[in-house]
């Protein structure tokens, strides 16, 4: 086994051998070598260098890919497998893409400063792109070298390619697995050239097979929820009621007397219900009588909350996040002034697998824990903590996850707490996973928070933005996280005002001001996080904009991003795309909208039409995209598929709604989400780039919503401020 580290390339430095070969032993007729137990994948290390761990290869030639980043869907898995390909060029149908963690110096977010592993904020590529490409340039160098060294033979003559080695001057040949153990005993290249981009050969291309469609189609693809150890229990649980509500006491003496239920238990989340299956731990549960203490609990509806965040905009903010020019002055100077008010409501995640984890405490005083963990760092402390066990005790295994679309991301590490503290409170005696049901999954909170905008602009006597106020009104992700002092500043949460604070028009005088409120409902990021709802606001309003100047939107749009290229481009090419400017066919209406989140650009043009309920239809939506360097352009596109598909459902019907703190939507029967039928035919044109590549998971959806509401005016007359569309308010 070969175990690459590619220490020191990025500082082009030479390496020594003994930071390159930390182990070698004979296992069998194979030589395995690779690093130390203490920077082995999954195990704790004091390194500082952060390119160990991310390429092994062994003796039956197969190539096990370590990634920072775990796979919820949006295919990072493919992308960093494409990254160490290009550079390593194996054999493709024997790479293997596993989750790693358990050491940031190894699998930190580099996007994020590199102390800390994440998968989010759609930069799994972003930080992946260069170390694994350097990862998969050290392995063939040293593949190289090793069949240099051992045919006799200038490193100058010997080709690698597709998995194989060969000698140009020669009959000699080698997989890259017969050369593997002789490879490990090379000393590390002092510097690694990467690739010219002409030469790429599996970046850009398109028709790079997934590796994960054939596990996924045939139904092999291991998810937590298909988790079944030896002996292993199941456990659902009892949340509070009511957000902020805290266990007093709790009756489980007909539930444990019921066939197959093993025990019920406090955790820190409420109670658990074990049994040796999951219809017994249903069943039971709905046998337990359970008393909360709701004296600090979230009691107001809906309707409640909404006023009063109305009357707190019509305050004005009291935090200013953007204060450019005199905002407040050139509105008193204005020709025109236009008014609007937008309302966003709570968002469910609403992924397709239900929040779970399963943990084991073994023999050895190690503690698993299986999970879709997109915080591995946090995860892993918590778990420690709670065991009552050092960090490097805790094995995370990183499982694939049905979607997550940022629900896995939780700072208080909630399904994590409660599989562990589960299997603690049984005194570890079994395996133990705790499944949410889709009830507890809508019902468990970690929404994306309610919003309102309140928008003010003013125009001159020419019909241009002479300025814009944003007073945003609405809960802060971050505040009271391990977040906090990173993300809030001045009392602003950067996730509420993203995508408003750096809006990309020329507008002279603008001012965000904010109030973050302080409420009980859980919340948390959300697919695009704050451009969900800012783009809609601020691309909505520039189209009422645009009408009271009297001018094309394209065009009104255009004018003000002279010095916004790539919002510029990306504008233009789906409005070519579109026919923007010829008339749409009989009883078909257009609206477009712009917007930039996670470094990617993305413009949508929208064509509807209106059914006899007065309903909109998406036909057809054209988005251009431009990512940097689109690593592989199919997964670009269907990030932008999935996503707007996903923004569709949440703009047209999606909503959590309070009812004396309680919330009523249960399951997909009350949170609609778009269905297949109603999925519009999708054209994706991705702007060819030169530029580091950014991410394509979540920009898809914030242009969809204010695209689909411009059309709506075009064919109804109507501006649909209060989301979501269902609602029939404007």
């Amino acid at each position: 086994m070969l175990n690459l580290s590619a220490t020191g390339f990025i500082r082009e430095t030479p390496v020594s051998r003994r930071h390159f070969m930390l182990g070698a032993t004979a296992v069998g007729a194979s030589l395995v070598v690779g690093f130390s137990a203490s920077a082995a994948p999954g195990a704790s290390s004091e390194t500082t260098n952060p390119f160990a761990g991310y390429v092994r290869i062994d003796p039956d030639n197969k190539v096990t890919i370590y990634s920072a980043h775990m796979d919820m869907g949006q295919g990072i898995y493919q992308g960093v497998a494409t990254l160490a390909q290009e550079e390593l060029d194996a054999d493709w149908s024997k790479i293997e893409v596993v989750g790693a963690s358990g050491d940031p110096a190894l699998y930190g977010n580099l996007a994020m400063g590199g102390k800390f592993q994440l998968t989010g904020g759609s930069t799994g590529t972003a930080s992946s792109w260069r170390r694994y490409r350097v990862a998969g340039a050290a392995a063939r160098a040293m593949l190289i070298a090793a069949a240099a060294r051992k045919w006799g033979v200038p490193a100058e003559d010997i080709v690698a390619e597709n998995g194989m080695l060969r000698a140009k001057s020669s009959d000699a040949r080698a997989t890259y697995g017969e050369m593997a153990a002789l490879a490990a005993q090379e000393a590390a290249p002092a510097n690694i050239a990467l690739k010219d981009p002409r030469d790429w050969k599996y970046i850009g291309a398109e028709n790079l097979p997934r590796l994960d469609s054939a596990p996924k189609s045939t139904g092999r693809q291991q998810f937590t929820i298909d988790i079944n150890l030896p002996d292993m229990l199941t456990a659902v649980m009892i949340h509070p009621p009511l957000f902020g509500a805290r266990l007093k006491s709790f009756n489980a003496a007909k539930a444990k007397a019921m066939k197959g239920v093993v025990d019920v238990v406090a955790t820190p989340r409420g109670v658990a219900v074990v049994a040796k299956g999951m219809w017994e731990a249903m069943q039971a549960r709905d046998a337990v009588s359970v008393e909360w203490d709701e004296s600090g609990a979230e009691k107001r509806g809906t309707s409640e909350l909404f006023a009063a965040y109305r009357a707190m905009a019509d305050k004005g903010g009291e935090n200013i996040a953007v204060d450019k020019g005199d905002a407040l002055g050139a509105l008193g100077k204005a020709a025109k002034v236009v008014e609007a008010r937008y309302e966003f409501p709570y968002l469910a995640h609403a992924a397709l697998e239900p929040l779970n984890a399963v943990a084991r405490m073994n023999a050895d005083g190690t503690l698993e824990v299986w999970g879709g963990h997109q915080m591995p760092d946090l995860y892993q402390a918590v778990a420690a903590q709670i065991a009552g066990v050092p960090p490097e005790k805790v094995k995370l295994h990183v499982m694939k996850t049905g979607g997550g679309f940022g629900r896995r991301a939780c700072p208080d590490a909630d399904i994590i707490v409660e599989a562990v503290a589960t299997a603690k409170a049984l005194g570890w005696k079994a395996p133990v996973k705790v499944q949410w049901t889709r009830e507890d999954d809508m019902r468990g909170g970690r929404y994306r928070p309610a919003y309102v905008h309140k928008l003010t602009a003013g125009l001159d006597a020419d019909g241009k933005i002479l300025a814009l106020r944003d007073t945003l009104i609405g809960q802060s992700i971050a505040k009271g996280s391990p977040f906090e002092a990173m993300m809030v500043k001045n009392g602003v949460d950067g996730t509420s005002v993203e995508g408003m604070a750096n809006q990309p028009y020329a507008i002279p005088n603008f001012r965000l001001d904010v109030t973050t409120t302080d409420m009980n409902v859980p919340v948390l990021w959300w697919r695009s996080v704050g451009s969900t709802h800012t783009a809609y606001a601020l691309e909505a309003f520039i189209d009422e904009l645009a009408q009271a100047a009297g001018k094309d939107p394209v065009a009104f749009r255009l004018d003000m991003l002279a010095d916004k290229p790539r919002h510029a481009a990306v504008l233009r090419l789906a409005a070519e795309k579109a026919d923007w400017t010829a008339p749409p066919a009989h009883g078909k209406f257009r609206g477009v909208a712009v917007a930039e989140s996670f470094g990617s650009y993305v413009a949508q043009a929208v064509e509807i039409s209106v059914d006899k309920s007065g309903a909109p239809k998406v036909e057809r939506v054209v988005c251009a995209v431009d990512c940097g360097v689109a690593v592989n352009p199919d997964m670009v596109r269907a990030q932008m598929e999935g996503g707007i598909g996903y923004g569709l459902g949440a703009i047209l019907k999606s909503r959590i709604t309070l009812d004396g703190g309680k919330v009523v939507e249960g399951n997909f029967d009350g949170y609609e989400v778009l269905r297949l039928n109603e999925m519009p035919r999708i054209e994706v044109h991705i702007v060819k780039s030169a530029e580091d590549p950014k991410g394509v998971g979540e920009p898809g959806v914030p242009p969809i919503g204010p695209a689909l509401a411009n059309a709506f005016f075009r064919a109804t007359g109507k501006r649909m401020r209060i989301l979501p569309f269902d609602r029939g308010e404007s």
